[in-house]
């Protein structure tokens, strides 16, 4: 598994998955020196490409790569950056980690459940945002936290909550 291999690889038809983005990461795969070691780096390009890892496209990685669909979903299942359904447009994560829990991040995800009307880990009806619940963001002295896409949101109060949902709706 060193030099990509130059099989062509039928990608599935599916409406949601257009042709081109299959091409695209093709393209990507067989420009790589070697693939070796690299099933997470394809597989980070093929959520940047998708925007998220459903199972054909896992599976067009596995037959790409040569190896089973089995150890490609195997990483995808166990790293939490990866996801095998769509987000929104932008990520709300809440951190739930001990120091956020105790300064009441169960009231910020409650509110943002409320005000996005979604449930945790679900895409809001106009697609704009993913809620999710998170172990740790690691910024425990800015408790609670919330993270929207990169940026973080320190000491978050309910009251602040409408304002942060705004700056992502334009």
């Amino acid at each position: 598994m060193t030099k990509p291999q130059s099989i062509s690889v039928t990608a599935p038809v599916n409406e949601d998955l257009p042709k081109e983005k299959f091409d695209e990461l093709e393209g990507f795969i067989d420009e790589m020196e070697t693939t070796k070691g690299a099933l997470i780096a394809i597989l980070h390009k093929a959520q940047s490409i998708f925007g998220y890892l459903p199972r054909d496209v896992q599976l067009f990685v596995a037959r790409k790569l040569g190896i089973p669909g089995a150890e490609v979903f195997g990483v995808v299942s166990f790293y939490s950056y990866f996801t095998t359904k769509p987000r929104g447009k932008h990520t709300i994560s809440v951190c739930m980690g001990t120091a956020c829990f105790v300064r009441g991040a169960d009231k910020i995800i409650e509110g943002l459940k409320e005000k996005l009307n979604v449930e945790s880990n679900e895409i809001t009806e106009d697609g704009l945002f993913t809620l999710k619940d998170v172990r740790c963001i690691g910024a425990c002295g800015l408790a609670p936290v919330v993270m929207v896409d990169d940026k973080v949101f320190g000491r978050v109060k309910e009251n602040e909550l409408d304002d942060i949902i705004e700056k992502y709706r334009s």
